[in-house]
């Protein structure tokens, strides 16, 4: 991987638990809606959108089949992330979203969260 990879679950998913009711996860929305305002910054990560059924064998062949939590930044392999990153087969990684949209905005030239 050349550059940091976002891993997001596709908006609109169906849970096998509701059926005919359609869905989107809270934490990665958010994430969504701030590469939806700033595509030219988005361009300078990968994102791939998963669909919410298990297993997510994209992130698992990267991080295992205990890290298919989403959504997860993994970093560049030349890169070894923040000291607070965690790490899963070789690979650094965060999958807290508040602390994925910070680092977008130190990474990526995002704007920062105001609290």
């Amino acid at each position: 991987m050349s550059r940091d990879k976002l891993f997001l679950i596709q908006p609109g998913f169906e849970d096998p638990a509701h059926p005919g009711q359609f869905f989107v996860c809270p934490d990665c929305n958010a994430i969504e809606g701030l590469l939806a305002s700033f595509p030219l910054l988005a361009a300078s990560l990968e994102v791939e959108r998963l669909p919410f059924s298990r297993p997510r064998r994209a992130v698992a062949e990267l991080l295992g089949d205990a890290h298919q939590s989403l959504p997860v930044l993994v970093f560049a392999g030349d890169d070894g992330g923040p000291s607070d990153a965690e790490s899963a087969n070789g690979r650094r990684f965060v999958s807290s979203p508040t602390r994925i949209l910070e680092l977008l905005a130190k990474r990526n030239g995002f704007p920062r969260l105001h609290r």
